[in-house]
């Protein structure tokens, strides 16, 4: 632990000691010491990632969208990734600051990483690249090869996500039975979800530039797409 880092420590632990509750009763404090201690350790992890949290990413794959945390000591080199909350690569001790992180995020074990980069003195730049894409590219290619609808049924939200390429359907991050069939003008994709009757019609457009248009209708419903 640097001295900083110490120096914080100790001011936060002075702080909970010394309230009014311990010095009153000191039997009870001491009965509730160790409940105490691991209160001010979890309040002390919490500062401590604010401080060191230099980057956050949301990125929307067919399973889902995922958030990805980055912390980043610039004194001790410390690197953590989280993927949803969830602790991936944690690093306490780095003396090089600058480099990558490489993890997977979804399902899909869709490839991450994160590029550290010196800009100017002590600044640093934090960039995320999916499938060897910067994050704004991998969208943009993304968003050619899927649909992705948004709706409420039931009073419970679903997004729907048709991977073009491969015909896939994926609804809350979970794939989809699905049946297809061949129609007057184009193609039909049924499943279900929950109670309710899904298909994705494929027809198509006419036009080189657009291609196969994809029409998600529920219940007999069209929805309209949403842009990501």
């Amino acid at each position: 632990m640097g001295a900083s880092e110490g120096t914080r420590e100790g001011w936060l632990r002075q702080a909970v000691y010394s309230s009014p509750f311990a010095l009153r009763y000191p039997l009870p404090f001491r009965r509730h010491r160790a409940g105490l201690e691991f209160e001010f350790r979890s309040l002390y992890s919490h500062l401590e990632k604010m401080t060191d949290l230099v980057a956050v990413w949301e990125v929307a794959l067919s399973d889902g969208v995922h958030k990805i945390e980055f912390e980043h000591g610039t004194t001790s080199g410390k690197r953590v990734v989280y993927v949803d909350g969830k602790e991936e690569i944690r690093k306490e001790w780095m003396f090089k600051l600058v480099g990558k992180e490489t993890f997977t995020v979804g399902a899909s074990k869709t490839k991450a990483t994160i590029n550290i980069d010196a800009v100017s003195g002590f600044a640093y730049e934090y960039t995320l690249e999916i499938n060897g894409k910067s994050l704004k590219k991998y969208m943009e290619n993304r968003s050619k090869t899927t649909n992705t609808w948004v709706l409420s049924l039931g009073g419970a939200d679903y997004r729907v996500v048709l991977e073009k390429d491969t015909m896939d359907v994926w609804c809350n991050g979970q794939k989809m039975e699905t049946a297809g069939e061949f129609v007057e003008d184009g193609t039909e994709t049924h499943f279900s979800v929950g109670d309710h009757s899904c298909c994705i019609k494929a027809v198509s457009s006419g036009k080189r530039k657009e291609g196969i248009i994809h029409t998600l209708i529920v219940d007999d419903r069209e929805i309209p797409e949403t842009v990501e």
